[in-house]
């Protein structure tokens, strides 16, 4: 029925039966009727009643389209803590917070705890999982949170370098079809393989990972290869290796791959190939900004800002750390390649420098050349050294400041001090701010004693450059040389913090506490000397010395004896050990230090003389009998051994005590005719001077004696004279010609400083002590 109050869309609508087609009827407004069909397509169900209208409207109640007048909502139903559900969702929560501890844990440096945490995750994980399909079906177990937790357990398992539980967890990962892409984690399986130096499986697992790996991602197949190839050359297959760089520096060229081609091909000696290696190299793109970028074209003072952020930001050093290490591995590959790919290596380094004067490193070609200067040094060829570094007085300020600072350099090591005065000048000029020159300008200053000029320059260099070692070094020496001793501690202690196992360091430490006369604390510094440098004979030496000055003959004798071992020819070391051993009434012992003075020193009669002395001590009378003849006979104006053989050869009863009693007069009546010529102020003839001034020997002839004898005897031993040696091998420059002294000579001279880059590689060999090493 239709009613006239109310309008609806119930008008003119007809009665559908069963069966038959509905007839497509227009509303009042000329729309189609709900659920009529027009051009095929049904009308969709619209609402018959329109929103917050309704027929109790007409009838006086208020518009309420919200339901405002029903009053506030019922509360949430509380939350059920102990349903599964629940369980399983916390559960999971302390899973994902466990991975993540883990993680923060390993970046930073905590690996322990990170593998806690990670074998945690792992189980509570497990269990996460039995809940699950108790609760739920198997499909709805969280493979994300799995994979995660497996993932995050062998890297930790790696990075404390438990490598077989590593490889097992990879392992359930990989074969686990259920886990999407997991067949790349093989390339971490060929690591853990590489680090275990097991490289066949290394290139399985590789190759493996590769295959699996779709071609759109084409970085990741390139990384992959890099790693073959690097394996091929661990293994020495430098074929195998030269056919995967090959591809990569023809697919995706960059710095490693070609790198690692040209040692390759340095391997196989292919010079060609070393060439067109070192061309493909330098033609990498480097793929950073120019300067130019961060300098402004006008006063725009909103423009500086931007170019101010931006000047040393994260990207902006990214960029820096890829330019120098484009500029090493060029640097490195030239000097690898140089002496090899021509007839001389000076041709070698001339096509180096065509090839990156040519390319987008054309600053490359002046420390190219200055390398070519070190190879003449190291070839001891001085003069062609020195004319390559000539040639950079004409270029710019700041090659013309390395290149003077390095013939500066030269000159001071060869004594050429003026020479080196006025490169040293020039390097200054060039490039008043460069600490290197300055250095080098006080070495100059310093060899000429003007230590105080020294200091400034010194100190000067060390404002330029706060980290200049070789200054610090060196203003501690100058102040030593003034006799400040209390600035000089204090420099070498500041130093000291930043050099912390420096040997000249703490030996400039133990001897400023020596010359301050505190020998507890020189030896305290001496023996950190020691944990640096436990061979180092002449260190042994001191520390025993000032164990002897201090009365503790024990430890005196632990320490020289360590020093004759490591060198057995320091003959102040041997004349100490055997005076020592004289005291403690061992003489037998004592014998085989004096004959090795003996061999060390051959002109100088005393230690002979020392010899027979011991054997005439310990009562082997006949063997001291026939070491005094063989004295005599070497040196048969020796007035000590002619008395010694008259004694014995009395005692024994032997025939030629008159002949050896005749030659012994006339010997003293000879050096009493000698004192008168030269009216020498010594008092007494030949025969009590001979008790006086002779050997060691010449005190014992009675017996043994008690421990006083023996100390005199060792203060006689102390006192021989070494002036008028006619072989004076007990210096260091004529005794120790062929052993490098760790502590270096005892005359100071301030620590050289040539550049940086000259001195990673060369003059690496020089000694330690007050001749230093250079920047």
């Amino acid at each position: 029925m239709i009613t006239a109050k109310i309008p609806s869309t119930a008008v003119a609508r007809p009665v559908a039966t069963g069966c038959g087609s509905k007839t497509s009827l227009a509303s009042s407004m000329g729309r189609p009727m709900t659920g009529a069909i027009q051009d095929g397509v049904t009308r969709p169900m619209t609402a018959v009643r329109a929103a917050g209208f309704t027929k109790a409207a007409l009838r006086g109640s208020a518009f309420d389209p919200l339901g405002q007048s029903r009053g506030p909502a019922p509360p949430l139903e509380a939350r059920n803590e102990d349903s599964p559900e629940e369980k399983i969702r916390q559960l999971e929560k302390k899973v994902n917070e466990l991975v993540e501890e883990s993680c923060i844990a390993n970046s930073c440096g905590d690996l322990k705890l990170a593998l806690e945490k990670a074998k945690d995750a792992g189980r509570k994980e497990r269990v996460l999982v039995r809940q699950r399909e108790q609760v739920t079906s198997p499909e709805n177990i969280n493979l994300d949170l799995t994979y995660s937790v497996l993932f995050n357990l062998a890297s930790q398992y790696s990075a404390n370098e438990m490598y077989p539980e590593a490889l097992n967890t990879y392992q359930v990962i990989v074969k686990n079809k259920m886990f999407s892409n997991a067949g790349r984690l093989k390339v971490n399986m060929g690591n853990i393989y590489l680090k275990q130096r097991n490289y066949s499986k290394a290139i399985k697992f590789y190759r493996m990972a590769l295959d699996q790996i779709p071609s759109v991602h084409k970085e990741m197949r390139i990384k992959i290869m890099q790693n073959i190839g690097v394996t091929f050359i661990k293994t020495g297959q430098y074929s195998d290796a030269i056919n995967s760089f090959e591809h990569i520096m023809s697919v995706a060229p960059n710095l490693k791959a070609g790198f690692n081609l040209i040692l390759s091909y340095f391997a196989v000696g292919d010079r060609e190939k070393m060439k067109k290696a070192f061309q493909k190299l330098i033609a990498v793109p480097l793929e950073t900004d120019e300067d130019g970028k961060y300098i402004s074209p006008n006063d725009d003072p909103h423009t500086n800002l931007v170019i101010e952020a931006i000047k040393n930001d994260h990207l902006r050093q990214m960029e820096r750390e890829r330019k120098a290490m484009a500029e090493k591995y060029i640097m490195t590959a030239a000097k690898l390649i140089a002496p090899v790919i021509e007839t001389s290596f000076a041709v070698g380094y001339d096509w180096c420098v065509e090839v990156v004067k040519a390319s987008q490193y054309v600053e490359l070609a002046n420390d190219l050349e200055i390398n070519k200067a070190i190879m003449y040094l190291r070839q001891k060829d001085f003069n062609q050294a020195v004319e390559t570094l000539k040639m950079f007085e004409k270029k710019d300020s700041s090659v013309k400041s390395a290149a003077a600072t390095n013939l500066s350099f030269l000159y001071y090591l060869e004594n050429e001090f003026s020479q080196a005065s006025s490169y040293a000048d020039l390097a200054v000029n060039s490039d008043r701010y460069n600490p290197s020159a300055l250095t080098n300008k006080g070495n100059t200053v310093f060899a000429n004693g003007d230590y105080e000029k020294a200091a400034e320059f010194y100190k000067e260099a060390l404002r330029n450059d706060s980290s200049c070692t070789e200054a610090l070094y060196n203003i501690g020496l100058t102040c030593k040389k003034l006799n400040r001793l209390d600035e000089a501690l204090d420099c070498f202690l500041k130093l000291h913090a930043i050099l912390r196992n420096s040997a000249q360091v703490l030996y400039q430490i133990a001897n400023i506490y020596e010359l301050m006369e505190d020998p507890n604390q020189a030896m305290e510094w001496l023996m950190q000397l020691i944990s640096v440098v436990p061979t180092d004979s002449r260190a042994l030496s001191k520390l025993g010395g000032l164990y002897d000055s201090e009365g503790d003959k024990s430890q005196a004798f632990q320490y020289y004896y360590e020093s004759y071992r490591y060198f057995p020819s320091n003959i102040e070391v041997i004349e100490w050990l055997g005076a020592y051993y004289i005291d403690t009434q061992f003489c037998e012992k004592a014998i085989q230090y004096f004959e090795r003075a003996s061999l060390i020193q051959p002109t100088q009669v005393k230690w002979q003389l020392m010899v027979a002395s011991c054997f005439r001590r310990s009562g082997n009378y006949q063997k001291a009998l026939d070491t005094y003849k063989d004295i005599h006979r070497k040196f048969p104006e020796n007035v000590e051994c002619l008395r010694f053989l008259v004694r014995l050869c009395t005692d024994i009863g032997l025939k030629e005590v008159q002949e050896y009693a005749t030659k012994l007069k006339r010997l003293e009546k000879m050096k009493e005719i000698r004192e008168q010529r030269t009216k020498s102020g010594r008092d007494g003839s030949g025969g009590p001077r001979g008790r006086r001034d002779g050997s060691a020997g010449s005190d014992g002839g009675q017996n043994c004696g008690a421990g006083s004898r023996g100390e005199r005897l060792s203060a006689q031993l102390r006192a021989l004279p070494r002036t008028e040696e006619p072989y004076d091998s007990s210096s260091n420059k004529e005794l120790d010609a062929s052993y490098v002294d760790p502590l270096g000579p005892q005359i100071e001279r301030p620590r050289t400083a040539a550049k940086k880059r000259v001195d990673e590689d060369d003059f690496a060999d020089e000694e330690l002590g007050d001749d230093l090493l250079p920047e």
